[in-house]
């Protein structure tokens, strides 16, 4: 079945000419999305990390809401970013894994949606849904060898940009020490000459940043951001911020202050905690400069991770007691950490239970500018906007998951697991169901599927019907 949706040229002027366009003008409210890179769900001071000290996070947390049950979209970052940006679900759009596809054209992302409205956007830090070159070799897939998945943030909607195809060391994002080819971490330089291009640049609206660019990775995407975010406060322009970290990503790299404090672990653990507290830094910078430009009660500020930590169980990230990591749809993999704040409109303190995704960051921005989507493609995620009034709110729609042979369906309490474990898996039918009662049982450490014939049944059947949508999705003609 092929449906035909308009270009996305064509539905932009669309907006502009049906009077959904408002002027510029203050008092709209202003977002900034910021996300760390393969963060796991127990990887903040306020969920009870031992050692690691995140005061910013904490701080969010305590002046905002927190929730118990943020969901990543996917187990891995590209499509997780994707789902931010459109509030689809990337298999929609061919988004499967990292380094596949590339956000298609036809795609309507937030900054999109937002700059008819008047709105200044901007993109800082990891971008990694497609490539920004098709010149030069550059990261993971960019330059002539992958033109056709060429799509950088400035023809999705941003105006303004300081972003990479993929992940950097999160010190000195241009370097890597001669001797530490293949490591997952390493200390510093001071002498360049010891170290080799790293082969992953930024680019500002299609220039490369030929650097040098040194020190931390996290200050160097804050900087560029909050040079824009001055800019637009101080013009009275209502603006969007998707600020992405690549921390605490591999290779974690950490200044020798970052990591005093985790002395007693190894040098591998020093490095990724010390990169955390870098970027948490950050956060903190951006909230003390959004206060004293006067636009901290206008704003809303979302923090989430892209998925869960890398590695074994015996690698630093920490998903707490949850079952699996990243690349699973296990709760360790997708259940990350997830703040909101926004002065006068989320009550401080506020905790909530109900599940929510980095799907629903494209509807409650609609929702809070009082602009419907602008056409009848199916949008995944919900408005956050009443659970932002009242914690205690139900979800009304399920979130469905797929990766990489691997299914699942969430709603307020019970999970559904699928997956085929055989040779090939990705490519073949699931065939083995797992059912979770999350609220009794958040380590899914008891399969009720057996128990539960019934229930099991009716939620294969919500994610099949929803898998069924996402295959039209990816079949709708350009």
């Amino acid at each position: 079945m092929t449906i035909k949706i308009a270009s996305r040229t064509l539905l932009l002027l669309l907006i502009f000419t049906s009077g959904l366009v408002a002027p510029l003008c203050a008092g709209k409210p202003n977002f900034v999305l910021l996300m760390s890179d393969d963060q796991g769900w127990g990887d903040t001071g306020y969920q009870g990390h031992p050692d690691l000290k995140t005061p910013a996070l904490d701080a969010m947390a305590a002046e905002g809401m927190r929730f118990d049950r943020f969901y990543a979209a996917a187990p891995v970052c590209s499509p997780t970013r994707g789902s931010v940006l459109t509030g689809r679900h990337p298999y929609r759009y061919g988004v499967f894994f990292a380094n596949t596809g590339h956000l298609l054209p036809r795609e309507l992302t937030i900054a999109e949606l937002l700059k008819p409205l008047g709105y200044a956007t901007g993109h800082f830090g990891k971008w990694h849904l497609g490539t920004l070159t098709k010149s030069v070799p550059d990261s993971n897939r960019g330059g002539p060898k992958n033109p056709s998945h060429y799509a950088p943030p400035w023809i999705n909607g941003f105006d303004a940009n300081f972003s990479t195809e993929a992940k950097t060391p999160t010190w000195d994002p241009y370097l890597r020490p001669k001797a530490a080819k293949g490591k997952q971490w390493w200390d510093p330089v001071n002498d360049a000459s010891l170290a080799t291009p790293y082969g992953t640049r930024y680019w500002v609206q299609g220039k490369a940043i030929e650097g040098p660019l040194r020190g931390d990775d996290s200050k160097i995407i804050m900087d560029q951001a909050l040079n824009f975010l001055s800019r637009q406060a101080k013009s009275e322009t209502p603006f969007l911020a998707v600020i992405w970290f690549h921390a605490p990503h591999l290779p974690v790299v950490a200044s020798e202050e970052d990591r005093r404090p985790y002395r007693k672990h190894t040098k591998y653990k020093q490095h990724y905690l010390g990169c955390i507290s870098a970027m948490d830094r950050q956060v903190g910078r951006l909230r003390t400069e959004l206060t004293r430009l006067g636009v901290a009660d206008d704003t809303l500020v979302c923090f989430c991770s892209d998925n869960g930590p890398e590695g074994k169980e015996t690698a630093p990230g920490s998903a707490n007691a949850l079952r699996g990591r990243k690349r699973s749809l296990y709760e360790g993999g997708i259940r990350v950490p997830g703040l909101a704040v926004w002065p006068g409109r989320i009550p401080a303190g506020s905790r909530t239970k109900m599940p929510a995704s980095t799907l629903d960051y494209l509807p409650t921005i609609l929702a809070a500018v009082k602009k419907p989507y602008p056409d009848d493609r199916p949008v995944d995620g919900i408005s956050l906007l009443s659970v932002f009034a009242n914690p205690q709110a139900r979800r009304n729609k399920g979130l469905g998951f797929q990766s990489a042979g691997q299914v699942a369906w969430i709603g307020d309490r019970y999970k559904i697991y699928g997956t085929n474990r055989g040779k090939g898996a990705a490519s073949k039918p699931i065939v083995d169901y797992e059912l979770y009662d999350l609220l009794q049982d958040p380590t899914e450490s008891k399969n009720l599927a057996t128990a539960k014939p019934q229930l099991l049944g009716e939620r294969i059947l919500l994610l099949r019907r929803w898998q069924a949508s996402c295959k039209v999705s990816l079949q709708t003609s350009p």
